[in-house]
């Protein structure tokens, strides 16, 4: 639903505004992928001239990139409640490195914009920003990755903060990779259901992502113990 705004004249208008961009936008996402996501349309619905819209936010990208930071946030929440009870304290490395690979896969499953906007983080959030945008990112991508290494040595003390960190950085950017194939478009769709060779190599974005992380978790570990 469209909305109609007065100017903002005082720090708390400006901060309602932002958030209602924000709202609006994450509103969309739930109905179109990122790659849909206009700065026209967004402009659009939350009722202001995109002129104005640039007031708060230097670009489309911008925006975006805020609410990939908050929907990290937001998943690392969630996969710290769920490790709690997914992952066996008594059972042997390996066992715990499958079980955090599998709730790391479940989770990020359950939270298609956020895989969405991961997806799109290198290749497009980040090529229409300004330095100090981009520096704001990545101080937020930091703080998140940081959560996400404390998770995983809980669970799997046997790695240290390097290798946790390798196995973060690489988990969110398989996500990434693997949600873009497993999307597959229409013509991709209609040449896989026409030809059962072809329909084998159809990604289940769960099922590769979980695989992915067993076999790095696997190495990390077997790394690990041999030290």
């Amino acid at each position: 639903m469209t909305t109609s705004f007065q100017r903002a004249r005082s720090e708390e208008q400006r901060a309602v505004r932002r958030q209602a961009i924000l709202d609006t936008a994450a509103a969309m996402l739930t109905e179109m992928p990122v790659a849909q996501v206009s700065l026209n349309e967004l402009s659009r619905r939350v009722g202001l001239a995109k002129s104005n819209v640039l007031r708060y936010f230097e670009s489309r990208e911008a925006v975006l990139l805020e609410l990939l930071d908050t929907a990290l946030r937001e998943w690392l929440d969630l996969l710290d409640g769920t490790l709690a009870t997914a992952v066996d304290t008594a059972g042997g490395p390996y066992e715990r490195g499958d079980q955090l690979a599998g709730a790391i896969a479940d989770t990020l499953s359950a939270r298609p914009v956020l895989c969405d906007l991961i997806s799109a983080q290198a290749a497009v959030l980040e090529r229409n920003i300004s330095p100090q945008i981009a520096a704001e990112c990545k101080h937020a991508t930091m703080a998140n990755v940081t959560v996400m290494i404390r998770l995983i040595r809980a669970h799997v003390p046997e790695l240290d903060e390097h290798d946790a960190m390798g196995c973060a950085a690489a988990a969110l950017m398989s996500a990434g990779a693997v949600w873009t194939h497993a999307r597959p478009s229409a013509a991709m769709l209609a040449a896989y259901e026409a030809d059962p060779a072809l329909a084998a190599m159809r990604l289940d974005f769960t099922g590769t992502l979980r695989e992915l992380l067993e076999v790095l978790l696997t190495g990390l570990l077997t790394r690990a113990l041999r030290r």
